[in-house]
């Protein structure tokens, strides 16, 4: 169903209701069997409260606008007058028009009606957001509450009530199973210690406030479907920060991202000095213009920001240490009462300054997205990424603007594509080239013109180093992508762009007479292609070096299923035509085994038989509960492949088992000496073992590996390390960052003939989270280096530059019958370096 028909049809059952709506509303302490601020509501009877009161106030519609992983309701409340909500639908298309997004005219009429969303509890530990958005919920619903009844008159707002139903679910659930009878506010106590994995994380154990971008996780892709039709003038993300901290709202923090306006800025300060009234009147303590910033464009903050909202984060001291109350260093004690009070007073407070600037808002916003089409501010106009990448790595790049809803093109030669002074983001160099038929083309002249530039910028302006995320995303890079960007506006001949329509290979082909099929290893695609013919139980071989048959050159890795390996897999003609439909593979038929060149027989030494890997991994404490995620997350969602999950205590179920594949997510593993013994035994048994991130440092140094840290340069006379002892307190966070990477693109130099790089090439694009450093290898293969004077996109301390110069990135260390991947930088990284997941399937089936 269209969101027009789902709204008009919820604007119909308004109208047919609201005769016969009651005109009280019942307060959540009322509904609940608890008072609103005594303890956490389960996420059941939060959804049960919103029903209760759309089906109570004439204020109210809800819309459920998608299931989580858990199969748990994400809902959506429209609040406003009933005279707003019946025109709802037009509310929003003359938004949308206003903005350039939606052809038509608009509505004079409709002009200055303010949009707020608020959405609350993305992490679902912080659970008084949710909790206050019962009070806030009753606030505006209430028909005889005057005051909020005349701001909605001018405002619709929009409320998510937790945006992460599994994690709040999981934390309010645990919570209420521990809490004491009479409330405990020491925080040593069970009910302050959250167990692992936590409620902040949803089902995959991601943060969804890292994911508005990316879109990765069912929740945000579900979330951002209804925010693109909407488009909000402004957009609060509630959170909980430390228990010890004041409450924080805007103005944000440096840096801001350069795109960011004078007006989204200079009206952060306003809604900032509305809410100071209330905490003033109060003496609640509060801060702003710290700590958050506005950079990273995956926040629920800088998202919105960049798709021309004032977009905020509100954050209460508390989250899961607060519980029901906890004892302040002050002597005073938190309640969660005090946490609810202060975020319904915040979220009130903004749709009162919607309300009461309500023409400026809509006025600006309109303004925002004219200037940006006509005229967008960065120094790239027009982005190139070439046909000639692959239609696997095309496509994921398409779903990914479309999910943004970003434009893009097609180029089809002609006038303006020859003799151009391009940025090449492979070499990070101008280089004079052109524009061929079949480019992606994605000019900066569209309504998205900031949140376009802000994605595909090769690095954004950092003003301020002092940032708690990654501050290069760019993604030619994430997707490896041969991509160049122009500082003009191009005069382009263009089409809609269309992948070429799917020509099944095998359609016409008898399977039983055909000697093999190959098909290049390219990217994700193809290691899913991979991963189902494995799992149905088809013998593939991988080649080790180039081949070529007849005209056609086949790369190294390319993935080949002969005939007569598969003589006895069952429905083996069935089941290849199937999953080679299903994937859309471009699989080449041949009809010899016998190669053009030598070493290319299909019978040779150079095509490896590829075994279907049974794989584990390990979850608990000591694992960082974000980055297990990705690991589980990745065999589920991207491989579709099975992946056997221990607990950190049970991993020696994996040693006794028939595992051929251990991967250790990221974590501190703190290996007992058995235990050591135990993982080199099965290593050397035939075991691959991948280790990501932070886990290598659990076997640096270790007894049987051979990695090892890289020893320090020691540049610094005796005269300099005396000054650097006496160095003033003031600037030490300043000095901290000189050896801090918080989150960069490094160009890392690879072995192309290695099976790791299969697909990739002799450059990587990696995305460095850490200065961590270790030297090359000396028994095995430095696949992955970073050389010196690597190119690096973002920011990186000038120590911390020196210290990762001429190091190991990516390695394989040979330990008797089996092998360690070494991947020091890690790949599955939110899950959105789409390159990266490609070089982890490379480790997962090429590396044997």
């Amino acid at each position: 169903m269209t969101a027009s028909r789902h709204l008009a049809l919820l604007t119909a059952l308004l109208l047919l209701c609201t005769g016969v709506r009651a005109q009280n509303v019942t307060r959540p302490s009322a509904f609940l069997p608890h008072a609103l601020g005594e303890t956490f509501t389960p996420h059941y009877m939060l959804v049960d409260y919103y029903q209760l009161v759309a089906e109570e106030s004439p204020r109210v519609l809800l819309e459920q606008y998608g299931t989580t992983n858990e199969d748990r309701p994400l809902l959506l409340a429209y609040v406003s007058t009933p005279e707003n909500l019946a025109r709802l639908e037009q509310i929003r298309e003359n938004n949308l028009r206003r903005a350039g997004l939606l052809e038509g005219a608009t509505d004079p009429a409709l002009d200055d009606i303010a949009i707020v969303w608020l959405s609350y509890s993305v992490h679902g530990n912080e659970a008084a957001g949710s909790e206050a958005s019962m009070g806030v919920l009753y606030d505006l619903a209430d028909p005889d509450n005057a005051q909020t009844g005349e701001w909605l008159q001018n405002v619709v707002v929009l409320m998510d009530p937790s945006e992460n139903p599994d994690g709040y679910n999981r934390y309010t659930n645990w919570f209420r199973q521990q809490q004491s009878r009479i409330v405990n506010a020491d925080m040593a106590t069970r009910e302050h210690q959250e167990p692992w994995p936590g409620g902040r994380v949803n089902h995959y154990m991601f943060d969804l406030n890292r994911d508005w971008a990316w879109q990765t996780q069912v929740e945000s892709r579900q979330r951002l479907v209804k925010y693109h039709q909407w488009m909000p003038h402004i957009h609060a993300d509630v959170h909980e920060q430390g228990y010890t901290s004041p409450y924080y709202f805007a103005p944000a923090a440096a840096p801001f991202h350069e795109y960011i306006t004078n007006w989204q800025a200079g009206f952060q300060t306003e809604i900032g000095q509305n809410h100071a009234r209330y905490f003033d009147q109060n003496g609640w303590l509060y801060f702003t213009r710290e700590r958050f910033d506005l950079l990273y464009p995956s926040y629920g903050d800088t998202y919105p920001t960049f798709n021309g909202a004032i977009g905020m984060t509100y954050e209460q001291g508390g989250g899961s240490r607060g519980g029901r109350a906890i004892a302040l260093p002050t002597g005073d004690t938190l309640t969660l009462y005090d946490r609810v009070a202060h975020h319904r007073a915040t979220s009130l407070s903004t749709v009162e300054i919607a309300a009461r600037e309500a023409d400026r808002l809509t006025t600006e916003f309109a303004t925002y997205f004219a200037n940006t089409t006509r005229n967008p501010q960065g120094q790239y106009k027009t982005y190139v990424i070439s046909g000639s990448n692959s239609p696997g790595k095309l496509r994921a790049l398409t779903e990914l603007l479309d999910r943004n809803g970003i434009q893009y093109s097609r180029g089809l030669g002609g006038k303006g594509e020859k003799g151009l002074r391009l940025y090449d983001y492979g070499s990070g160099e101008e280089t004079q080239g052109g524009v061929q038929a079949g480019d992606l083309i994605i000019s900066a002249y569209q309504p998205r013109a900031v949140l376009t530039q802000v994605l595909f910028d090769p690095s954004a302006v950092v003003e301020d180093s002092v940032t708690y995320d990654i501050t290069a995303w760019s993604l030619p890079a994430a997707y490896g992508l041969q991509t160049y960007a122009s500082t003009d506006r191009l005069d382009l001949e263009t089409e809609p762009y269309e992948l070429p329509a799917y020509a099944d290979p095998l359609a016409e082909v008898d399977i039983s007479t055909a000697y093999a099929f190959a098909l290049p290893w390219e990217g994700m695609n193809t290691a899913r292609y991979l991963a189902e013919l494995l799992r149905a139980g088809i013998q593939v071989r991988t080649s080790t070096d180039a081949f070529t048959f007849g005209e056609r050159k086949f790369p190294a890795g390319t993935l080949v299923v002969n005939r007569g390996d598969n003589r006895v897999t069952e429905g083996f003609a069935d089941k290849l035509r199937r999953i080679t439909r299903n994937h859309e593979a471009n699989v080449s038929v041949l009809e010899t085994g016998f190669s053009t060149n030598v070493g290319g027989d299909l019978g040779g030494s150079n095509f490896e038989l590829v075994t279907a890997p049974k794989v584990a991994t390990v979850s608990g404490e000591g694992v960082y509960n974000n980055e297990f995620g990705q690991v589980w997350y990745y065999f589920e969602q991207e491989l579709e492949y099975p992946v056997s999950v221990f607990h950190r205590e049970d991993m020696s179920g994996i040693f006794e088992g028939d595992y051929d594949v251990l991967v250790l997510a990221e974590g501190r593993y703190n290996f007992t000496d058995s235990e050591l013994e135990s993982l080199t035994d099965w290593v050397r048994g035939g075991g691959k073992l991948i280790s990501l991130g932070a886990a290598n440092g659990s076997l640096a140094g270790q007894e049987g590996f051979g990695l090892k840290d890289k020893e320090p340069a020691d540049t610094l006379s005796e005269a300099a390390k005396q000054e650097k002892l006496l160095l003033p307190y003031a600037g030490q966070e300043r000095r901290f960052i000189a050896g801090y990477i918080p989150g960069a693109i490094i160009d890392v130099e690879l072995d192309e003939t290695h099976p790791l790089s299969f697909g990739i090439g002799p450059r990587y694009a990696s995305l460095k989270t850490s200065d961590d450093a270790y030297a090359y290898l000396e028994d095995g293969w430095n696949v992955g280096r970073i050389r010196a004077g690597t190119q690096v996109q973002g920011f990186v301390g000038n120590e911390a530059y020196g210290k990762i110069q001429e190091t190991l990135n990516f390695g394989i260390e040979p330990m008797g019958r089996g092998e360690v991947v070494y991947l020091v930088d890690n790949p599955l990284f939110r899950a959105f370096w789409e390159e990266g997941k490609f070089l982890f399937a490379n480790a997962l089936f090429q590396v044997q």
